[in-house]
Formats: structure tokens, C-alpha cells, sequence
């Protein structure tokens, strides 16, 4: 199996520190009332906490972007494509070439940054995983160089063509 480019690690590192950013929104919402007593007792209690906050933040994101890098492969297998990824829940995806309806490539703007391309493989009948229609495609790749993309995107339509017409 291959897996995705090296540069992708960062995609999953901004990825996981807006996870984080969500977790201190809810929890700074929570603990408002917690804010107000540190703030009663000084400005340099709540500096200490936030700085601790903001590194144990890295430090998680990091550590988190690094093990999803490495558990991320995929592979064009004879009848179908193949990934798996997930470090805590893994998942195994694996998509009969004959359900391959549409092959696109994104580049979002940090993806464009790194020179980076997200693959996605659209099939016939998927709603999303449970997570809602259209949410994002079972086949998705993220992180792929850009020359990658479309070389898996022309192989994807050749192979999906051929056994559509019994080749």
C-alpha cells in the first residue's frame, strides 16, 4: 500500500489544531465563570494556564497529525481501490472499480500552498457515511501531490471504463 505525500502531515496538523480551537471555544464557554475567579486572583495564573494550554495544544495536534500520516494508505488494487486510515477507529474502504461514477481533484488553499491535491472518488449510491449526503466522497484521498492526482484520477476512469465495457 502507499501512502500519502509527507507534506500532508501538515493538512492533519491544521486539521487538528481546529479541532482544538472547537474544544476551546465549548470549553471557555463552560468555564467562563472559572475565568472570572482566576481573574479575581491575577493576570499571572491565567497566563500560565493558557501557555499550558497552548502547548499541550501543539503538542496533541502534532502527535495526532503524525499518527494519522502514518496510518493513511491506499492502493489500486486489480478489482478495486483500497484505503484505510484512522488511528483510534479504523476504517477499510475498499470500492469496486464498476461503482466509480466520478474522479475529482480539489486543492483547497493550504493544500495549494504545499502543492498538495485532494482525490475524490465519487460513487454510485454512497450518501456520506451516516454523516450526511454529499458530506465527502468514501473515496477520498488527502494529500497527494499534485502529479499523483491526476495520474490516479486517469488511471481510476481507465480502469472504471474498462470493466464497464467487460474489458
Amino acid at each position: 500500500m502507499q501512502k500519502l505525500h509527507p507534506k500532508a502531515v501538515w493538512l492533519f496538523f491544521f486539521r487538528f489544531l481546529g479541532i482544538g480551537f472547537a474544544l476551546l471555544i465549548v470549553l471557555g464557554w463552560i468555564g467562563a465563570t472559572a475565568l472570572v475567579e482566576f481573574m479575581m486572583k491575577g493576570f499571572g495564573q491565567i497566563a500560565l494556564v493558557l501557555g499550558l494550554f497552548f502547548v499541550v495544544w501543539i503538542l496533541f495536534s502534532s502527535i495526532g497529525a503524525k499518527l494519522s500520516y502514518n496510518v493513511y494508505k491506499y492502493e489500486l488494487a486489480e478489482n478495486a481501490f483500497k484505503k484505510e486510515h484512522g488511528v483510534i477507529q479504523k476504517r477499510y474502504v475498499s470500492i469496486p472499480y464498476e461503482r466509480i461514477q466520478n474522479v475529482d481533484i480539489h486543492r483547497g488553499i493550504l493544500a495549494r500552498i504545499l502543492g498538495l491535491s485532494d482525490l475524490m472518488i465519487q460513487t454510485a449510491g454512497y450518501t456520506g457515511g451516516g454523516r450526511g449526503v454529499g458530506r465527502e466522497p468514501e473515496g477520498r484521498l488527502p494529500g497527494i501531490s499534485r502529479e499523483v492526482a491526476e495520474q490516479l484520477r486517469e488511471e481510476l476512469i481507465t480502469k472504471a471504463k474498462g470493466v464497464k465495457q467487460g474489458l
